[in-house]
């Protein structure tokens, strides 16, 4: 059986038709709601680690990434993200490597995220045939031509100019899109089109793995004006960069025109992917190929008063994702499931569905017979990471602290599922409950460094972590609580 990954890159749960809408109306994704109704679609999936190449180590080997004892993998030739952001270790046998040395897997990558790509990277290991579509946002692809001031002020308005800020972002991101006229042209077509040119050059292995990687929606935001007047007619100020800042000092319009970028790119995708959907239907393969549709996370705008994604404080517009598959058997057609997984669990699934045994124990655990037929919950609980912020999720709490056990965050998902009220000061019982599961996951033994990153509350908002909160939980109390629970 062919087994096909697809992530999108910050492809919000609640844009897709399937899973509902965001709170700004209805984004329309037709092709992917048709994938849906010939899939099981999982309701309660989450990362194990955030961002992008953190996320997708989890995913590319099944096991933990948290809690990050690699520390930040200070390498030439990229920015030291946050800690997981690295290379997947040489211990780690990575999925491509496993199928095709002991399933006799053919094994593919098509990817734009060009992370995975840099210097010192190696997320290609085991893939008879990786293809990087260079370009992607700050991706050095292009030195010129330098564009115009006023081409600059067309995607940015000119408070958010300052070099510190997002002026070289857009700079290299324009340079990088010179030329492009058709929509053919741009990433995500380009990712989906060359994804079905290999499905055509290799429909004749016995069994082929092919992943398939979208950078796109994530920012920045360009996209076709069609594409765009779907959700905003208006010629007002463009928005293509999530400017990882709170809302209150950011004008409505900039929002609402971020929002409306954002659901024509997903819109975008959706179109693209159903191309490669056809392409899978034309060529006979849905008949033998088992397809996932995954997501790494989401992506707030405007949601809690964010725009960009953060974890911390964690919320579902980010840390909810998308997880559909569809079974060439039909099993679990148009049907859903509340099974509380994570992305080292999709791992797990997809060497089970080859009946590939790992070299050694991987965390993530198989899944598609329990979802299928029935039978007792693989987890009861979810840790997150995400730099040295945790987050863990249980049927009814959501719990979001540092690693220190300071700055908590309590909801009560039954009330108040959109986390509007910490509870943390009434529940301490609960949250020295969810803080122990937090340090059980990690085996008990969380870094010093990462520790003390958490006591310096020195990192940046947005991909890290939000400096200015309110209504937290006292430090001084979960001092005593994490030292408690260490003694």
């Amino acid at each position: 059986m062919n087994i096909i990954l697809v992530i999108f890159d910050t492809l919000r749960k609640d844009c897709i038709g399937a899973y509902g809408q965001p709170p700004w109306g209805k984004v329309h994704t037709p092709n992917l709601d048709r994938f849906a109704e010939a899939s099981l679609v999982f309701d309660r999936v989450y990362p194990e680690v955030l961002p992008t190449l953190p996320a997708r180590r989890a995913i590319y080997t099944g096991k933990r990434v948290y809690p990050f004892h690699e520390s930040m993998f200070y390498l030439k030739g990229d920015f030291t993200g946050s800690p997981g952001w690295g290379p997947i270790p040489e211990s780690d046998d990575t999925l491509a490597e496993l199928l095709r040395e002991k399933g006799g897997y053919r094994t593919g990558l098509i990817s734009d995220v060009y992370h995975q790509f840099k210097p010192s990277k190696n997320f290609q290991r085991g893939f008879d045939q990786w293809q990087f579509l260079r370009g992607q946002e700050v991706d050095p692809y292009r030195s010129g031509p330098e564009p115009t001031q006023e081409e600059i002020d067309y995607w940015l308005a000119r408070e958010y100019q300052s070099p510190e800020n997002w002026h070289n972002f857009i700079r290299q991101c324009i340079k990088n899109m010179h030329d492009r006229i058709a929509e053919e042209d741009y990433f995500n077509a380009r990712v989906m089109t060359e994804a079905s040119h290999w499905l055509r050059q290799n429909r004749a292995a016995e069994n082929f793995f092919l992943t398939v990687e979208s950078f796109d929606p994530h920012e920045p935001w360009f996209v076709p004006e069609n594409y765009r007047k779907m959700y905003d007619k208006s010629e007002r100020q463009e928005q293509v960069a999530s400017l990882y800042r709170e809302t209150d000092d950011i004008p409505v319009a900039l929002i609402e025109r971020a929002q409306a970028n954002y659901s024509a790119l997903v819109t975008m995708c959706d179109r693209w992917f159903g191309h490669f959907y056809e392409s899978l239907q034309v060529q006979g393969l849905l008949e033998n190929s088992v397809v996932i549709v995954a997501t790494d996370h989401g992506h707030s705008i405007g949601d809690a008063n964010y725009m960009g994604k953060r974890g911390y404080p964690s919320h579902p517009s980010v840390f909810d994702i998308g997880l559909m598959i569809r079974h060439p058997s039909g099993a679990g057609a148009g049907e859903r499931s509340d099974l509380l997984l994570q992305h080292i669990d999709i791992s797990a699934q997809i060497l089970d569905f080859a009946n590939v045994k790992p070299n050694q124990p991987i965390d993530g655990k198989a899944f598609w017979e329990t979802a299928v037929e029935g039978g007792k919950a693989i987890r009861d609980h979810v840790t997150i990471a995400w730099d040295c912020a945790i987050t863990v999720i249980k049927d009814r709490w959501w719990m979001n602290c540092n690693v220190d056990g300071s700055g908590v965050f309590l909801y009560d998902l039954t009330a108040d599922p959109q986390l509007g009220k910490n509870i943390a000061d009434e529940n301490p019982v609960i949250v020295k409950e969810m803080f122990t599961i937090a340090r059980s996951d990690a085996d008990n033994n969380i870094p010093d460094y990462l520790i003390e990153r958490a006591m310096a509350q020195s990192n940046a908002p947005g991909c890290r972590r939000l400096l200015r909160i309110s209504n937290i939980f006292p430090r001084e109390s979960c001092f005593l609580i994490a030292r408690e629970i260490r003694e």
